[in-house]
Parts: C-alpha cells; structure tokens; sequence
C-alpha cells in the first residue's frame, strides 16, 4: 500500500510537506505543490478520509435527507444538490423519510453517528422540530429545504408557495371558474398552509365565496382517497376545477376522477403545484405553478457548504424561489 512516505521519498520533500498538500493547509510553494502532486498521481494514491478528516475536523460528507423519492421534485433537488456538493469536493448521502416522523427521527440519529459535515434537510413537518434541536445541539450546520419549521432559525431555500397557488387560482377564474376545489397536503407542513392561504386569497381577488366544504386535507403522497373525493363530487356546489397542492396529490385526483367516467378537462379541470419534468416533455398535459427544483439542491447545497466552511453571512439567510405558471392542456373553460 502506498503512504505518504513513499511519496515523500519520491518527490524529495519530508512526510510533513506531503500531508500539507494532502490536505490543503499550510504553505507550499507552487512547484513543490506541483511535483508532490504528481507524485500523487503516478503512484496512484489515495488519501485515508478517517485520518484526513481528524486533521481538518471534517469529513468533507455530507448528507441529503428528503421526504419523498418518488416524487420528480425531490428527485431533481437531490441531482442539483449532488452536482453542486461533487464541484466543491463533498461526497453525498441520500436519505428518504416517506413524509414520516419516525423515519425521519431515525436518519437523523444515523447522521449523528456518521460524522457528516452538515445536513440539508427536507421536514418532515412541523414535528421535525425536535429532529432539527438533535442537530443543532451537536453543532452540525444544515439548511432548511422547500418547507419551514416553527421554534426554528437557520438558512432556509424555499418556494413561494403562497403566490404559485394565487397564480393557478387565478388562472382558474380568468377561465371562469367559480367553483374550484382544494386537495392539499397535511396542516402540519408549512408548504400545504401557505397553499392553502395563495387558495383563499385568489377566491377573495375573484370574489367567490369560500366553502369549506370544498377542502379535503390529506398527505402529499399516494393519493387515493375515493371517499374524500366522492364527497367533492357530491358537494351541492359540484366543484368545476380542482388545484391540487402538489404532483403527486395530481396524478391520484387525475386517476379517481377517471375512475368515475369523468375526462379531464372536458368534464372537470385540474392544476396542481410542481411539475412532472421528463413526463410533461413527452406528454404536456398538466397546468402546473413550476418550482426550479434543481436550482433549489443546487443552491441550498452551496448555501450549506458555505456555512459549513464560514463564508456564510453571520446571520442565516432565506432564499425564497418564484414559481412559473405553465399553462397546458389539463383546464379548460368551464362547461356550462
């Protein structure tokens, strides 16, 4: 096995000099930082993470915890967040909590046990709170993904989930729509509230009433709640559109409402938050308020490795990212 020894042998210099440009500490000149380096690479070594880590007090991992995998939103943050994390030198791992504080609790004890540099992290929901206390009490950096817990400050990236849903709503009653039903995600996320609120506010800007009737509270994964839906349907004010709060809510209320003999948008329109990316290249149906997922992984990653390496602000920073109305084929002018 090749040492630094060896390469210090080869490139004239002492083992010190070779475990300064190993790591990046200390001061070397340029030409002997070259010639060891390419010591390096003719013998083909490769430096010992354990041992470098005790030196620099990091492991240069890090982790990505989020809340569904299945879901093209995560998937696409968790490419953006692995590209920007492998261009500033960290290694990755990935953890899928299914939206479950269970789950969740048990990653989060699995980080603390692997020593990673920081954590960028997708709750839960409001319940992830004493999950966020573990990592803060142990002085391991992280930055809040897509949703904000109450009781707890740190750098945040975000959506504007508020003003997505106002656009859709709006883009609903421009079309004349005048009953619109809501199908979002549980209370307890931050995301779903604020949904809701852009929900509300677009009714009060088109000065329709609001019936909350027409609400149906559920997860944000694996939607098949035939009874909720069936009460929707049998409101005494039938609902002519439904906005779904995210993709997945989408493609369940899609696949029951289909079920029933009912075409989209003929008979009922949907729009929903969040895109379905390589599936609506192919096949553009769904309206949707679009969020830059990539931006969102690669942009919180580089927010977290800057804290981590103290080039953040003092103070943690909030990013908040703008949606993009994307009209397609999925609503239509209310039928009369």
């Amino acid at each position: 096995m090749i040492t630094i020894y060896d390469i210090a042998k080869k490139a004239n210099v002492s083992a010190m000099t070779v475990s300064k440009v190993i790591n990046q500490t200390g001061r070397i000149s340029p030409a002997t930082r070259e010639r060891v380096q390419q010591v390096i690479e003719e013998l083909g070594y490769i430096p010992n993470s354990n041992a470098r880590s005790l030196v620099l007090q990091r492991t240069h991992m890090l982790s990505l915890l989020i809340t569904d995998i299945t879901n093209p939103f995560y998937t696409t943050l968790a490419r953006g967040a692995e590209d920007a994390a492998n261009l500033r030198g960290y290694r990755l791992l990935f953890s899928n909590s299914d939206e479950d504080y269970d789950k969740e609790k048990n990653y989060v004890e699995t980080i603390l046990s692997t020593r990673v540099d920081g954590v960028l992290f997708a709750p839960a929901g409001d319940r992830s709170l004493n999950h966020l206390k573990q990592l803060q009490e142990r002085n391991i950096p992280f930055v809040i993904l897509d949703r904000t817990v109450p009781g707890i400050t740190s750098d945040v990236i975000a959506g504007d989930s508020r003003d997505g849903a106002l656009q859709l709503i709006r883009y609903l009653t421009n079309l004349g729509h005048r009953c619109i039903a809501l199908v979002n995600g549980s209370s307890e996320v931050s995301t779903a509230r604020l949904r809701e609120e852009g929900y509300m506010e677009g009714l009060r800007e088109a000065e329709l009433p609001f019936d909350e009737g027409l609400i149906l509270r559920t997860g944000y994964r694996d939607f098949s709640d035939e009874v909720g839906i069936d009460s929707l349907l049998a409101h005494e004010h039938k609902p002519t559109a439904i906005f779904a709060a995210n993709n997945m809510l989408a493609i369940g209320v899609i696949r029951l409402l289909r079920k029933r003999g009912l075409r989209v948008p003929e008979d009922i329109s949907v729009v929903c938050f969040d895109d379905l990316d390589l599936a609506s290249a192919f096949d553009p149906f769904l309206t949707v308020a679009a969020q830059p997922a990539y931006d969102f992984g690669a942009i919180g990653m580089q927010m977290l490795i800057d804290r981590i390496e103290g080039k953040a602000p003092e103070e943690p920073q909030t990013v908040i990212m703008p949606s993009e109305l994307r009209i397609r084929a999925s609503a239509s002018i209310p039928c009369q």
